[in-house]
């Protein structure tokens, strides 16, 4: 007979993979802050901090008032939301994409992420992953007891993978190799070139390249990241997941979706048939709005936006005496500590505590992220440039405080 009382521990052994317990201890340093009465300027989380575009919440709250919106809709996502996806993919990056087999609509791109390896791979296979990634990244492995063979992102290759340093026997054994550019948390930016020798080593190993471009909006200085479906024959063997939650601050919505090869695609939208029920309608028809606005110049971007911040921020942060890299895309910093904290021999988890309880700003430890995150932490900009001019003078007020 099996005992089934394990001393209070209805806890599945696969949770303690997840990384979570980091940012578990980010929430407490902010509680605690908050109890003192601190006023906590939060650059931990990369939330936008703005609401959608006025057309896309009309849309919503059109939509949100009819009657046939409240049945249960496809798994797979609405035809409609479909068939504007894939010509938003044409129009800004010129890649052609079946909307019936080779797009499918998540619930965020976070949902397609942490299920993939569930639809993709068996127990016991290998997925190539970045080291530091993005904490679903390793997390999905974890869940589906995939090993994960971690690709250091180093500065001196600009935060880049450096695929000649992949082994034969790491790709041998690889199901698939996950990437993302622009990149959580290292805000670094891959050229096309990239993307192309990516894809010709992927299918010389046949491994499936997996692209996570959530911030394919969030560029700055003229960039404009490319696309793995812009690259030749990219459909044989790649896949990419895009999202509405920050190019269009719809990230309370949770709408994106998964374009690419369509067996992959494919057996991502039959695992999703039996977990959930999809996108809620109306936000799919605000998703459909929210793309048909931005194809016909109806918004104003966020790039912008986000550019003023950080121009604002990286020189107010050197005045301060924390010189940082200037990112080219997303929402992020991902910063070097500061000379003085180094000299003391802190830690990135410590500079980020002492930082919430003696300045009042929060930001992300480099290690949350992967082992090669130590080091550095990550600053999210996510509050208006008045906010985030009192955190930088906060910052440097801490940092001449540090004995």
């Amino acid at each position: 007979m099996v005992n089934k009382k394990i001393t209070g521990r209805w806890r599945s052994e696969r949770l303690g993979a997840l990384g979570s317990a980091i940012f578990a201890e980010i929430a407490g340093w902010k509680e605690d802050a908050l109890r003192e009465g601190i006023d906590v300027i939060d650059l931990s989380i990369g939330s936008p901090d703005l609401p959608p575009a006025p057309i896309i919440r009309e849309a919503l709250s059109r939509e949100v008032m009819l009657s046939e919106r409240y049945a249960y809709p496809a798994s797979r996502g609405s035809a409609a939301f479909r068939h504007k996806a894939a010509e938003w993919l044409r129009w800004r990056f010129g890649a052609e994409l079946c909307p019936d087999h080779e797009l499918v609509t998540l619930m965020g791109s976070q949902d397609g992420l942490a299920h993939l390896a569930l639809a993709v791979t068996n127990p016991g296979d290998a997925v190539l992953v970045p080291d530091p990634g993005y904490p679903i990244y390793a997390a999905s492995l974890a869940i589906a007891g995939v090993e994960s063979i971690k690709v250091p992102l180093r500065a001196e290759h600009g935060f880049l993978p450096d695929l000649d340093a992949i082994t034969e026997e790491q790709w041998g054994r690889a199901r698939f190799i996950l990437i993302g550019f622009p990149s959580n948390p290292v805000a670094s930016v891959a050229e096309l070139s990239l993307l192309e020798k990516l894809v010709v080593l992927a299918k010389r190993h046949q491994v499936l390249v997996v692209h996570d471009l959530a911030y394919s909006e969030l560029a700055f200085d003229g960039f404009r990241p490319p696309s793995i479906l812009q690259v030749p024959g990219a459909l044989d063997i790649a896949v990419e997941f895009h999202s509405l939650s920050k190019s269009f601050n719809m990230a309370g919505c949770r709408i994106g979706f998964l374009a690419g090869n369509r067996e992959a695609v494919g057996a991502l939208r039959d695992l999703k048939a039996n977990i959930d029920y999809g996108v809620f309608d109306a936000v799919q028809q605000a998703g459909i709005t929210a793309l048909d606005a931005d194809m016909r110049r109806q918004l104003e971007p966020v790039a912008p936006i986000y550019q003023r911040r950080r121009d604002l921020f990286v020189p107010a942060l050197a005045e301060a005496g924390w010189q940082v890299p200037l990112p080219r895309a997303t929402m992020f910093i991902w910063a070097p500590l500061p000379p003085r904290a180094v000299s003391k021999g802190w830690s990135g988890r410590r500079i980020s505590r002492e930082m919430v309880k003696q300045a009042g700003v929060a930001v992300v430890p480099g290690e949350a992220f992967g082992e090669q995150g130590e080091g550095y932490v990550r600053i999210a900009l996510v509050e208006p440039e008045e906010r985030l001019a009192e955190a930088a003078s906060r910052i440097g007020r801490f940092l001449n405080a540090i004995d």
